[in-house]
């Protein structure tokens, strides 16, 4: 089973990857989020890492379609709080601003070139929504410490209960028995609570001093978030607002 965190992977327990694994992949959260940060910091300090110049390339037109959380604002204060510092010391690389943040429950349509709206029916993707979001509740998400791809930084997010896997399985489910055009899974079974808030699209100017900052905050507590609503948006590669557009908000009971 493969865990993949911003283009990515880490091997699981050597298995295939199956729904009902990913209890297991909660459960050694914590320990695979410490290997991503243990092994990016090493791309990091070898000059190895990943500079993402698709942010800034007026040709990307990839689009796709999400289910997504959004922290809650004292959340997000403490998010800034730490971006701030980060952009003391390197303000050339992409930090998310407060209406980009996001937790993706889970990606529908991954973004693609070319990818339309009026060529689906979207009251048929929030009936298999409505569908699988009965019977989820009770969902928490602790944002402690932060983690590392060889392309961002990212909040560690904790799920408090298995409803946000229980939610995803369903997902899966319902969108594969729906014959829905969808692309869950293509890229990669999405497992992890994090959030991205820091993407590298130039070259890092002072390496020590980045590393020191996310040490600082490698068991920060940026906050708990209950879950109160979910929501589909149509959306670019980096969930910028501009490009965002915020299609139906479901509400957990």
């Amino acid at each position: 089973m493969f865990l993949k965190v911003d283009k990515y992977f880490l091997k699981i327990n050597g298995s295939n990857h199956s729904l009902n694994e990913n209890r297991i992949v909660s459960m050694d959260l914590k320990k695979h989020y410490d290997i991503l940060y243990k092994e990016s910091i090493e791309k990091i300090v070898a000059d190895t890492y990943h500079i993402e110049h698709e942010i800034d390339s007026p040709s990307d037109h990839r689009f796709g379609l999400t289910l997504l959380i959004r922290p809650d604002s004292q959340t997000k204060n403490r998010i800034q709080a730490f971006l701030n510092e980060l952009k003391e010391i390197d303000p050339d690389q992409y930090y998310y601003p407060d209406s980009d943040i996001h937790i993706t429950v889970l990606s529908i349509i991954s973004c693609y070139d070319g990818f339309d709206l009026a060529t689906i029916s979207l009251p048929d993707y929030v009936a298999v929504i409505e569908k699988s979001l009965v019977g989820i509740h009770d969902l928490e998400i602790n944002f402690q410490g932060i983690t590392a791809s060889p392309s961002a930084i990212m909040l560690q997010g904790f799920p408090n209960t298995n409803s946000l896997n229980d939610l995803r399985n369903k997902l899966r489910v319902n969108f594969k028995e729906s014959g829905l055009e969808e692309s869950i899974d293509k890229r990669y079974a999405i497992q992890t609570a994090h959030s991205t808030v820091a993407r590298f699209r130039k070259p890092i100017e002072n390496k020590e001093k980045l590393i020191a900052i996310l040490e600082k905050h490698r068991d920060f507590n940026f906050g708990k978030v209950k879950v109160e609503s979910c929501y589909l948006v149509y959306n670019d590669w980096y969930q910028r607002e501009k490009w965002v557009k915020e299609l139906k908000e479901f509400k957990l009971g």
